[in-house]
């Protein structure tokens, strides 16, 4: 066998299927003040996990917002990063208004809620008319300017989810879930003009799909 026929195969060889999973774990903050950010990501009700310091040049504090498996850092000796560079950090949620009343209450400098008609489109105001996922936002930034933007994210694009590992972060996230497929399956018995029996099964159908970003039972 030639040499060049041995390249042949090699260069149309099958890559392996990907074994190992590789999870988003922590964003870093470049930040100006430690103790300053320390008070103001523990004032948005975010869980205090670590503060860990060694000597003068280095200190990691870790933040985790609810529900969130990744986590923020931030400290001394922990980047080069300019102070507020970290911009449009996204943090979803499944109720917008609801998600940036609590913010209000806790006394954060929060935007109106906006959406966008079409992408590429400037902000208007209010959520999406139809509360379309993926359209509705507010923001905030911290002390040094690192922004953040709230995102309401009820259906997934489909792909995003597999559909045999429906999981939800908080009981808030699972009763909101319960909540649309309630009104769904309202429209459902409209339709079929009886009531529905079998509205557990239903329920759960449409939380699945809904999670995973397949079509949603009518």
């Amino acid at each position: 066998m030639s040499s060049t026929q041995v390249d042949d195969e090699t260069a149309i060889e099958i890559p392996k299927a990907r074994k190992i999973d590789m999870k988003l774990e922590v964003i870093v903050i470049p930040v100006s003040d430690v103790d300053r950010a320390k008070r103001f990501y523990g004032g948005l009700g975010w869980r205090l996990d670590a503060d860990f310091v060694k000597g003068d040049a280095f200190r990691v504090v870790q933040f985790t917002p609810p529900g969130s498996p990744c986590s923020i850092h931030f400290g001394r000796g922990v980047t080069s990063a300019e102070p507020g560079s970290a911009q449009r950090l996204y943090l979803v949620v499944s109720d917008i208004e609801a998600a940036r009343a609590e913010l209000v209450e806790r006394g954060v400098d929060v935007s109106e809620v906006f959406h966008r008609a079409a992408v590429g489109e400037g902000p208007l105001s209010g959520p999406d008319p139809e509360r379309r996922s993926y359209n509705s936002f507010a923001s905030f930034s911290d002390p040094d300017g690192n922004s953040w933007l709230l995102q309401e994210v009820t259906a997934r694009l489909p792909g995003r989810v597999d559909a045999n590992d429906t999981t939800f972060a908080s009981s808030s996230e699972l009763a909101a879930a319960l909540r649309r497929a309630a009104a769904a399956h309202g429209e459902h018995e409209k339709r079929t003009g009886q009531h529905d029996e079998g509205w557990p099964d239903w329920y759960a159908e449409y939380i699945v799909r809904e999670q995973a970003g397949q079509p949603l039972p009518t």
